[in-house]
Parts: structure tokens; C-alpha cells; sequence
């Protein structure tokens, strides 16, 4: 008899233990925990973490804290809120389920203050890289980012859930049928399609912080004796991969070489804040500025070729919206080449909306190119005021597993956007909790310094 396949990933979970993870790895997640931290209190500020609360009127006095706005919930309501915060700027990691971090790290803190135990640094970065790897696997098991999403499916809602109930299903240290319950139960938590594109909503931050929620509503729920369908990952009606999954799905993709690369490690941290697609048309214009010694005054035309997929996300050119901007390739290189620079401010309504950004969007050309696979990266084609032609394709942008952001620059990034909500020294008091974190044996200050 055929064993089924949750049941054997909910073992590997099971088994894992935080000495498991190389020093390399446990050190690459504390600064993805400082990293979704970071963004997550600049976001707190952001108008769909203002509309949320006003919708959700949390009550006072509950566990969890609701980061950076001086309030407290229960742990859902905190998990969906600062789920919101982290993606509501587009500057949290990407690579995962896509956004794992503003899904597996609310879920994980929300859950701590109802443990009623001490909680180490450890079991914290244990939970969360446990969360990262179960969400990646789950989208690969689809077929990976671009087929699921393809189906118009965005994967941090669809399959951000089981990372989020993995982190915490470890961290409530749920035995092994639990956890595949917590999994099982998941699964009906999981949706968000890629509907907000056309019109610049905002449903894209609500994804991030409802899987966060579903996640840790399914250990609570695995916890408390309720059932899910254990054949969620089986070939049947109703099954996940049937429903979610372009055929042929891979189940085994969630078992295979457990332990053998560690899915943390291919998940990028932002250093601009539009969608990650656009992020190498900016480092593309970085270098052909530097390195012929060119000014944006002498840029006259700039020639894209993309694939079919990177432009049906990122290809577009209406600006009405913040949410339109963060997802816009042309805008991301218009902002460069008029301000020196993409960062929150650049997505602020006077940046996308100035005629200077749409004089510049006019100089942009692009062009679908069918041999394209639709994970390639666009080529540019910068055209200056002399007449040169200039090409280059950056197939690694800054940020990512093979381009890595220093510490010193993801350090960086942190102090600045806390900076914009808390007081220095108590953005500085978390940023020291957070890099010592895998040393302490109890979290309780770093919750503390977020509430």
C-alpha cells in the first residue's frame, strides 16, 4: 500500500532540530527575520495597515502585538495585520512561496505569547526556516512559480499556508500526526489570485497577511483534535495539486533530498521596493549608467525584450495606484533614471505621478520575445542622445542567492525603515535583539521591544 505523502513530510518536519541547519543558513535567516521585521514596521504606517485596523477594530488587551501601532489582538488578528504591514511596501523577501517572510514570520511571533514557556532564539529561527521550506516545496510541487502563478494563482496566499502552519506546528512542538493535521487543514486556507493586477488593488498585501492567519489557524486547529483531509496531496478530486496545480504536479518534490539544500537559501532580500520582476531593468540601467559614465539626461530610448509571463506581471504602464507602480517594470526604470533611486519614497504619489515619469515612460519600448522561458530576465537596449546602442541582461539581481546584499547593507535597510515609525534608539534596541537572537534563551524582550 502506497503511503501517502503529508504524512511523510509531516515526519521530516517532525524530525528536523535546529542543529540540523548549517551555521551558514541559521545565519541567512536571522537576517531574513531582521529583514521582514524591518519592512513589516515601516508598513505598519502604510494605508492598507490603516484600513485594516479601522475594518478589524481589534480589541484591546490581547497577546499579540500589532507591530509599530501600540495595539494588541489576538494571535490571528496580529498574524493578518502585521502579514499586511510586511508585504504592503514590496520590500519583503522573495524566492520562497513567493513572500515567505511576510507569511511564516507573523504567524511564528503572533503564536508566541500563548505558549505560556520561555521560547529560545533558536526555536524561533528552527520554526521559521521550517515554514520557509515547506511553502517553497509546496510551490515546486506545483511546478514552481511561474506555471502556478501562470494559472493566475499568487503563491504567497495559495501556498504561503502550510508554511505558516509548518513554523507554528513546530514551534506548539506538535507531534508528527498533529503537524500533518495542521497541514491537512492548511490547505482550505489557501487561495489569492493574481486578480488585483489589472486594476491596482490592494488584495496583493491582504495574501501575505491571510496565509499568515490560515497557517496559524490550522495548528490551532490540528492542536485542539480538528481533522483535514490527509490525502490533500494525493492524485484525487478536490485534492490540492488537482485543484491548484497545472498537470502534471510532482508530490514527491515535497519529500525529495530533505535536508540537502535548504530552501531559505534561494530567497532574495529586496534592495528596491517594486515586485522583484522589475528589479533587474534597474540594476541593468545601474550598469550601463556606470559603466560608459552616462547621466539619465543622456538616455534617449530604452528597448526591452521580455518574456510573455515577466510582462503580463510587470509589463504595465498605467499609474493610478501605489499597488500599480510597485508592480510596473517601466515605472521601476523611470524612477531610477528621474530620481537615482526605487525606494519608498519613489512610491510615494508625486514620484509615480509626476509628468517627468510619464516623459520617461514614453521613451520605453517593450517587446514580448517568444524564445524567452518565462523566468529569464528582460535585455535591455539603452539608446542615448548620440546615437550608441548599449545592451546588457543582469541574470542575477542585487539581492539574490548569487548577488547577494552585504549585512552591512540589509543592516542598513532595517535602520532606515524603522526609523521612519520608532524612536532610534528603540529601532536600534531591536535591531541588537534580532542579530543575537539565535544566542538568547528566551525571546521574550524581542517581543517586548514589538509591542
Amino acid at each position: 500500500m502506497t503511503q501517502l505523502v503529508l504524512p511523510q513530510l509531516a515526519a521530516l518536519v517532525s524530525q528536523t532540530r535546529f542543529a540540523d541547519f548549517d551555521a551558514a543558513t541559521r545565519h541567512k535567516a536571522k537576517l531574513h527575520l531582521l529583514d521582514t521585521i524591518g519592512v513589516a514596521v515601516a508598513g505598519a504606517a502604510s494605508v492598507e495597515t490603516s484600513a485594516s485596523l479601522a475594518a478589524l477594530a481589534p480589541r484591546p488587551g490581547g497577546p499579540s502585538a500589532i507591530w509599530a501601532t501600540g495595539r494588541a489582538s489576538d494571535p490571528r488578528t496580529a498574524a493578518l495585520l502585521n502579514g499586511i504591514s510586511a508585504h504592503a511596501f514590496e520590500l519583503d523577501d522573495s524566492g520562497g512561496c513567493d513572500h515567505s517572510g511576510a507569511v511564516v514570520v507573523p504567524a511564528v511571533l503572533a503564536a508566541l505569547p500563548v505558549l505560556n514557556r520561555p521560547v529560545s532564539g533558536g526555536e524561533i529561527l528552527q520554526a521559521m526556516l521550517i515554514g520557509y521550506e515547506v511553502a517553497r516545496r509546496v510551490l515546486e510541487a506545483c511546478g514552481g512559480y511561474e506555471v502556478h502563478n501562470a494559472l493566475g494563482w499568487h503563491s504567497t496566499g495559495s501556498c504561503g499556508p502550510f508554511g505558516a502552519a509548518a513554523a507554528v506546528a513546530v514551534l506548539k512542538r506538535l507531534p508528527a500526526d498533529q503537524i500533518a493535521m495542521a497541514l491537512a487543514i492548511a490547505g482550505s486556507t489557501a487561495g489569492g489570485t493574481w486578480g488585483f493586477i489589472h486594476n491596482g488593488s490592494q488584495t496583493k498585501k491582504l495574501h501575505a497577511g491571510r496565509a499568515a492567519e490560515g497557517g496559524l489557524l490550522a495548528a490551532d486547529l490540528a492542536e485542539a483534535g480538528f481533522s483535514g483531509p490527509l490525502a490533500l496531496f494525493e492524485d484525487l478530486w478536490g485534492g490540492f495539486f488537482a485543484t491548484f496545480a497545472r498537470a502534471p504536479a510532482d508530490p514527491q518534490a515535497l519529500l525529495a533530498d530533505w535536508g540537502g539544500f535548504w530552501r531559505l537559501n534561494r530567497c532574495s532580500i529586496k534592495p528596491h521596493a517594486t515586485c522583484r520582476g522589475t528589479h533587474s531593468a534597474i540594476d541593468a540601467l545601474d550598469l550601463l549608467l556606470s559603466r560608459h559614465g552616462l547621466r539619465p539626461e543622456d538616455v534617449a530610448e530604452v528597448r526591452v525584450a521580455i518574456s510573455g509571463f515577466q510582462h503580463g506581471m510587470c509589463g504595465g504602464t498605467r499609474l493610478t495606484s501605489r499597488a500599480e507602480a510597485q508592480m510596473s517594470l517601466p515605472y521601476a526604470m523611470a524612477a531610477r533614471l528621474e530620481y537615482g533611486r526605487v525606494g519608498l519614497d519613489q512610491l510615494e504619489t508625486p514620484a509615480w505621478s509626476a509628468p517627468e515619469i510619464a516623459a520617461w515612460i514614453a521613451r520605453f519600448s517593450l517587446q514580448i520575445d517568444a524564445a524567452m522561458a518565462d523566468e529569464d530576465e528582460p535585455a535591455l537596449t539603452l539608446i542615448t542622445r548620440d546615437g550608441s546602442r548599449l545592451q546588457t541582461r543582469v541574470d542575477f539581481p542585487l539581492g539574490g542567492p548569487q548577488n547577494p546584499l552585504g549585512d552591512d547593507r540589509i543592516i542598513a535597510k532595517f535602520d532606515a525603515l524603522c526609523q521612519r515609525v520608532l524612536p532610534r534608539d528603540r529601532s536600534e534596541a531591536l535591531r541588537d535583539q534580532l542579530l543575537s537572537l539565535d544566542t538568547a534563551a528566551d525571546a521574550g524582550p524581542l517581543l517586548a521591544l514589538l509591542s
